[in-house]
């Protein structure tokens, strides 16, 4: 008799316990950024919708605010990090190319035994770690799985450059992910579209800096392509994740995208024709833009402030580098 194979116990369903926060350790004013690319705290308010930009100092690491999120999310879970069953960390800006980040979070943090990688996806990346969290927690893979976006940011900046650098800022944000009764995060609406790939990226490789033949590479983008990508193209993939999920704008209690710039925001906001008792996460206006670390932040914010309550609905959804792009519909924790 042919043997049969030993099959996991499978949930239904998953759903987000608890989101964790740390924000670069620095307050960054309009005043401190303008100089170096000839402008003004109004040219960068009209222009961003930020007022402050959090950055970590140099005694701030990646993995410290990594950490403080981390341990946040799993305290607010109620649960011990030994049972953390996978660790996902998205960046790309960790300093090192290898080992990956998310090992060394999950000793740090206690979570060993854990099995840990590294996701590169940049802003979209938190959502893409909550796409494959979901999964993992419903094949019974994991039971709990940890989603980390940080970013240290300040790391690849030119202070001279006037396409992005005055946006970027430093934080992480972390999710306990684990099993639910009824659903809790809908099907991942991803992808990504390579043929802009070279729309938000680094001046040079790091191939070019080791042969002498550039400086430290630095983060750059084509705003004018990204903003119409993201207005244009983001409306569609936040309507169809709405319709994977079976919901109405109408139904949400919130909308938390990538912070990436005020203008996306409210326009995205306007194409969906959201009703104004949804509540908008502008965190942008006082942490900047974090890449990967920015959905969490904004929705711990919302969170924290009381402005949305737990077991309502949020569409939440990532885009940048890559472009990738990712949105669920999930229930606020």
């Amino acid at each position: 008799m042919q043997p049969t194979l030993n099959q996991y116990k499978t949930t239904q369903f998953s759903r987000i316990y608890s989101i964790g926060a740390s924000r670069g350790d620095l307050v960054v004013t309009n005043d401190d950024v303008a100089g170096p690319i000839d402008s003004s705290d109004e040219w960068i308010r009209q222009r961003t919708g930020i007022i402050t930009r959090r950055r970590a100092s140099k005694d701030q690491s990646l993995m410290d605010m990594a950490v403080e999120a981390s341990t946040q999310a799993i305290k607010r879970a109620g649960i011990d990090p030994q049972e953390i069953g996978a660790v996902i960390f998205s960046t790309i800006s960790h300093p090192y190319q290898t080992p990956s980040a998310a090992t060394m979070l999950a000793e740090k943090i206690g979570a060993n035994p854990a099995p840990a990688f590294d996701i590169s996806a940049a802003c979209a990346g938190y959502c893409y770690g909550i796409a494959q969290a979901d999964a993992l927690v419903r094949s019974g893979v994991a039971k709990y799985v940890l989603v980390v976006g940080g970013e240290k940011l300040s790391d690849f900046i030119d202070p001279t450059d006037r396409s992005i650098s005055f946006l970027l800022a430093d934080g992480a944000g972390a999710a306990i992910v684990g099993p639910s009764d009824t659903p809790g995060i809908s099907p991942t609406v991803w992808g990504s579209d390579g043929s802009k790939w070279e729309s938000v990226s680094m001046t040079d490789s790091l191939l070019d800096f080791r042969d002498g033949l550039v400086s430290w590479p630095t983060l750059r983008q084509d705003g004018l392509t990204v903003f119409k990508w993201a207005v244009w193209e983001m409306v569609k993939v936040a309507k169809e994740a709405l319709e994977v999920a079976g919901v109405k704008a109408e139904d949400l209690s919130a909308l938390v995208t990538h912070q990436a710039n005020i203008r996306i925001i409210d326009e995205l906001v306007k194409q969906l024709q959201l009703p104004d008792n949804v509540v908008v996460a502008r965190d942008i206006i006082n942490t900047g833009n974090t890449s990967a670390a920015s959905v969490p932040l904004a929705m711990d914010q919302i969170l924290q402030d009381g402005l949305v309550k737990s077991g309502g609905l949020a569409l939440q959804i990532g885009f940048g580098a890559g472009l990738a792009f990712a949105a669920q519909v999930v229930v606020l924790p």
